[in-house]
Order: C-alpha cells, then sequence, then structure tokens
C-alpha cells in the first residue's frame, strides 16, 4: 500500500496526466488507458484505494469533480450551433432518451434478473453518456461538425436528465410501494427539479452580469466562477441527489449564451481544470474497484445485458427517435453506435445501490457490477472503433493536416496552391473581399470573414486544419490572432510572418508575441510577395540517400525560402526558426527559388539530354 494519502493524491495526478499523455503520444483512446491504470494499481497490484483512504471525502470530491466537468462542458453549448441540427437533436435528447429508458428497463429486468423497481431506476440512469467520456472520443476522433455537436450536445444535456430520471423512478416507485404512500415527497421532487434549473439560470445570469459590468477583477474571475459552481451545485443537491446536476448544466448554458467575453477567455483555463479532473477521477473510480467486481463482470446475465444494450437499445432508440428528421443513414449508424458511459454512471449508480439494498430490492447488490461493465465495454468498443467508423462511413475529417492561412495576399494564394497540389487540405481567411480576389481567381478555398470575429467561429469549420498562418500586412494583428488560437492549435502550430526588418531589429513591439516566426525572420511578407512579383518558382525536391540535405542545402541560392517538407506519411512540417527536424531520405522539401536557378536546372537538363541522347529520368524536379 501507499505510505500516504499525500503520496496517494501525487500518485493520482501522475498515473491520470500520464495516461493522456501515452493515448495522446500512441493515438488511442485516453479513457481505456486511464480505466486500464486505475484497474491495474487498484484490484490488481492493490497499490491504492482511494475510497478506503479518503474515507467520507471520497463522495464530495468525486461529486463537486462530476459538476465542475459537466459545468465545463455545459459552458460550450452556444445555441448558435443549433443551426440544421435543433429538431434531431431534441428528439434524441428526449424521445430518444424514453426509448432508452423503457428498452434499458426491461432489458435489465429479463435479461439481467433485476427487480422492477431497480430495473426502472438503473434503465433511467443508463441513457447518459456525458462529457467525461465523449469530449476525449471527439478530441481523438476528428468527426465532421454534424455528428460531433450532436454528440457533444447528447452527452451533457442528456447527462443531468438521466441523472433525475433514476430519481424520479426510485421516487415514483416509491411512492406506488408504499403502504403509506406521500404525495408531499413526489411534489418535492419536481419542485426541486424546478428550482434546481431557476437557481441555475439566476447563478449564470448574476455572475455574467457581475463580469459585464466590472464588478469582479480580472484575477478574481475565474476562481469566482468555481466558487459559484460549488454552491449551484451542492444546495438543490443537499436537498435530493443528483438534481445539482441539473443546476450547473442551466447554469453553463445560460453563460454560454451571454456573449460574454470574459467567459470565452477563461475557456482554455476552465478546459484544462476539467481535463485534470476527468483523469484523476477516473483513475480513482476504477482503483476502488474490487476484485470480486470485476470478476462478476463475465457473468452470462451480465455480459448479456450489455451486449443488447451496445447492439439493440441504444440503435433503436436513435433510429426511431430520429425518423422524420434530415440525418443521413450514416450519421444515424453512428450516433446510435457510440454511447459510452462515464463517471455520471458510476457515482450515481453507487449511491442507488445502497439504498435499493437497503429496501430489499432484488439485483441490487449488482449494480455496481452491472454499471461497471457497461463502462468499460462502451469505452473500449467505442473508444477504439470511433475512428475506424468513422471513416468508413465517411463521417471523418481525417487524412493530411491541413492548414488555415489568414491573410490573402500574392504569396499566400501561391503558398495554398502548393499545398492543395501536396493534397493537404487548405484554406484562406480574409475579411476583405477584394484581397480575396485572388483567392477566388486562383481557385484557392476561402472563407471571407474576420478570423477574431465570433461569427467566424460559429461559421467556419475548422476541424480540417492542424496549422495556422497568420500572413497578414499587420504584425500587430498577426500575433494576436496567432495569442489567440494557440491554446487551441498548440504552440507549434501556429505561425506568423517575420516581424523584423533587414538589419533582424524588430518594426514594433510584436516580435516576442504570438507564434513561432515563419520560414526565416529575414523574410519579411514584404519580401515574400516581392519574390513572387520576381516570378521566384515552387520548386518541390526530393531527398535521397545520394543526394543528401546536406547537399541539398548547399546547392540553394541564399535567396530561396525553404517552405516546408513532406514527410512519406503525408504529414508537413513547416520551416521556422525553431525547426528542429533534420530532413532524410524520402522527405520532399517545397522552396520558393529564384528563377535564374530555375532557368540554370532547365538548361542542365536540356544539355544532358542532349549528350546521353535520351532524356536523363534520374533528374531531381
Amino acid at each position: 500500500m501507499i505510505p500516504s494519502i499525500l503520496f496517494e493524491i501525487m500518485l493520482i495526478g501522475i498515473l491520470g496526466i500520464g495516461s493522456q499523455w501515452v493515448a495522446w503520444r500512441y493515438r488511442m483512446p485516453a479513457i481505456v488507458i486511464m480505466s486500464a491504470t486505475g484497474l491495474l494499481v487498484g484490484p490488481i497490484l492493490g497499490l491504492i484505494n482511494p475510497e478506503q483512504s479518503f474515507g467520507d471525502l471520497y463522495d464530495p470530491i468525486i461529486s463537486i469533480a462530476v459538476a465542475i466537468i459537466l459545468f465545463e462542458g455545459s459552458l460550450s453549448l452556444n445555441f448558435k450551433e443549433l443551426r440544421g441540427l435543433g429538431k434531431p437533436l431534441v428528439r434524441i435528447s428526449t424521445i430518444g432518451a424514453f426509448i432508452a429508458w423503457i428498452l434499458g428497463s426491461l432489458t435489465a429486468h429479463y435479461i439481467a434478473g433485476l427487480a422492477w423497481a431497480t430495473a426502472f431506476v438503473i434503465g433511467g440512469l443508463f441513457i447518459v453518456t456525458g462529457p467525461t467520456v465523449i469530449m476525449p472520443l471527439l478530441r481523438q476522433s476528428k468527426l465532421k461538425p454534424r455528428p460531433a455537436k450532436i454528440l457533444k450536445w447528447e452527452g451533457i444535456v442528456v447527462d443531468p436528465i438521466g441523472a433525475l430520471l433514476a430519481v424520479f423512478a426510485f421516487e415514483i416507485i416509491t411512492f406506488l410501494t408504499a403502504n403509506e404512500p406521500d404525495a408531499m415527497r413526489l411534489l418535492m421532487f419536481f419542485g426541486v427539479s424546478i428550482f434546481s434549473a431557476a437557481l441555475g439560470w439566476l447563478c449564470g445570469r448574476g455572475i455574467g452580469w457581475m463580469f459585464e459590468t466590472g464588478h469582479v477583477p480580472e484575477f478574481l474571475k475565474s476562481p469566482a466562477v468555481f466558487t459559484v459552481v460549488i454552491l449551484c451545485f451542492t444546495i438543490p443537491d443537499e436537498i435530493i441527489q443528483s438534481t445539482g446536476l441539473l443546476s450547473v448544466t442551466a447554469m453553463g448554458i445560460t453563460l454560454a449564451n451571454m456573449g460574454i467575453s470574459s467567459v470565452a477567455d477563461m475557456r482554455h483555463f476552465k478546459e484544462n481544470i476539467s481535463i485534470l479532473l476527468i483523469s484523476a477521477i477516473f483513475i480513482m473510480l476504477t482503483a476502488s474497484l474490487k476484485i470480486e467486481t470485476i470478476l462478476q463482470i463475465f457473468s452470462p446475465n451480465i455480459i448479456g445485458y450489455v451486449l443488447l444494450m451496445m447492439f439493440a437499445v441504444r440503435p433503436l432508440s436513435i433510429f426511431l427517435s430520429t425518423i422524420g428528421t434530415n440525418l443521413s443513414l450514416n450519421e444515424k449508424v453512428l450516433v446510435g453506435w457510440i454511447a459510452p458511459r462515464g463517471i455520471v454512471a458510476l457515482t450515481v449508480s453507487g449511491y442507488f445501490a445502497t439504498i435499493l439494498a437497503e429496501e430489499g430490492y432484488q439485483g441490487a447488490s449488482i449494480l455496481t457490477t452491472l454499471t461497471f461493465a457497461l463502462v468499460i465495454f462502451t469505452v473500449v468498443a467505442h473508444g477504439f472503433s470511433i475512428r475506424g467508423l468513422a471513416k468508413k462511413l465517411n463521417l471523418s475529417m481525417e487524412g493530411k493536416p491541413g492548414t488555415l492561412i489568414v491573410g490573402s495576399n500574392i504569396f499566400t494564394v501561391q503558398l495554398a496552391k502548393s499545398l492543395d497540389k501536396a493534397k493537404a487540405p487548405v484554406i484562406i481567411v480574409d475579411n476583405n473581399w477584394e484581397r480575396l480576389r485572388i483567392a477566388r481567381e486562383a481557385g484557392v478555398p476561402f472563407y471571407h470573414g474576420d478570423m477574431l470575429s465570433e461569427q467566424t467561429e460559429y461559421n467556419l469549420d475548422t476541424i480540417p486544419y492542424e496549422y495556422l498562418i497568420a500572413a497578414t500586412d499587420s504584425n500587430s494583428y498577426n500575433a494576436l490572432v496567432c495569442t489567440t488560437f494557440m491554446p487551441e492549435y498548440g504552440r507549434a502550430n501556429v505561425f506568423k510572418i517575420s516581424p523584423f526588418d533587414d538589419d533582424g531589429k524588430p518594426k514594433d513591439m510584436v516580435s516576442q508575441v504570438g507564434g513561432r516566426i515563419l520560414f526565416d525572420k529575414r523574410f519579411t511578407m514584404e519580401d515574400l510577395t516581392d519574390k513572387i512579383r520576381q516570378k521566384y518558382i515552387f520548386r518541390q525536391t526530393t531527398i535521397t540517400e545520394q543526394f543528401s540535405y546536406a547537399r541539398y542545402v548547399e546547392e540553394k541560392d541564399n535567396s530561396t525560402v525553404f517552405l516546408y517538407l513532406i514527410k512519406p506519411s503525408g504529414q508537413i512540417k513547416f520551416y521556422s526558426e525553431e525547426m528542429r527536424t533534420v530532413p532524410g531520405a524520402g522527405d520532399r522539401i517545397v522552396s520558393l527559388t529564384p528563377p535564374i536557378k530555375e532557368q540554370e536546372k532547365i538548361e542542365q537538363k536540356l544539355k544532358s539530354q542532349r549528350i546521353n541522347g535520351k532524356p536523363n529520368l534520374n533528374t531531381r524536379n
């Protein structure tokens, strides 16, 4: 066992973030790695048992973490995303959830052998997916916008609905089976649910108003939001379990649709906190399981129940609820398959397992096992299959990494054409219609709008693009664009054109702000456009064992601009001041070469052909 609680907390953090890193490094589902790690250090090796170590603090820690994760997810639910999705999403979240509840309850009773009361409680709970499992899957799978938005909205909106549905089923069953039915208890449940939604809305409006009017200083905004989230969750949850989830969801959606800039500024910080919490909670929950629970998973009735939930209940609920909507068959298949269960299902089922067992209901003792089985099977199956299935259904945006170029001019258009020739997605964004004329005439994909505007955020699909290049005439604007999108793209993938002058000195105060300097600090936007006017050539050269990179550099003119290299895998790497990659055999280098050098190579090729009397097939191009 671990020597102290402090050491255990440290180990949970390391294992959680370490699992996330391994998943990123080897392109595997993060939730699968986290679950496997928790099982390994918990019930298998017996190194930690967070539930036992934390004692009475275990449940409150899990509950608050779930509330923060759910709030962070709901903060991304802007109603502008619902254009074209309103009808199918409403159907899935209402009719689909109801169908899944009924079918899931019938399956729990007839296959898993649960009493009707227990079956309807667990059937309501198992309609949830949730941001703790959906968000990591969406990050890795790169789905097209429509199915991605449907899965995200469903996961966050249905999360509190499922928990409340389980509580509602329990209250109804308690009311119907009681010797002296208490209608006030049932009315109290509905009253507290309405109060929870209203409290979430009031907290959202209140904190939003305080931010807009300057009543909260910048350094206190994030702490203030998290404090209000905990308050918003705790008050209703103390009255009736799980109603706090509805409250924080309502608060997040309210804030998301108020258009407050400071809330958007905090989004990346909250996402980072959410990732940390998801990592830690998954390790804690799986490490706290007992070995008997894991072995019980392989019972025929439990496996049968899980398979029916995955292959019958979920697909049927999606297909039946989306009849008459504009969802394509492929979208229905994907959404009907992807429904991993996560933290909310595990935490709420633990609560009901205790309550129902005390009431003497049949099957209550296997609720934790049943829930964990569904979580593990769905997390593994959906985690490993979502990317392949999305590709097969043509709903994936995966492929060669794309490039989003901010600023339309003669250089960026030629750069975009070269990337397009390399079969890499590319788009040029500019708010000036006249400047975009160059891109339009060249047949390059473009978007008319300001990259920093809210309208562009909701109308421009940025999923295919892994690189961002700020290449306008304004160094300040380039730096601002890079700074804004660095958290989303990552510092290594955000570039700006050099703000330095001919003497290597910055033209203004933005040289150290924003992304990495693209190509070489010697080449400013003016230099690059001048080279295009001087008829410089975009040239692609393949590095071989005979023609090494060192020889290639030696032969190049000093005015040549090394643009990017294409790896044999198709990956693109842009040259920059901080580039550490040394091109090797098989890499193709794209450069902007002086026209005189190009003419010399053509003459050399023609001369070689005349000498040999036939074309020289080994001439590099």
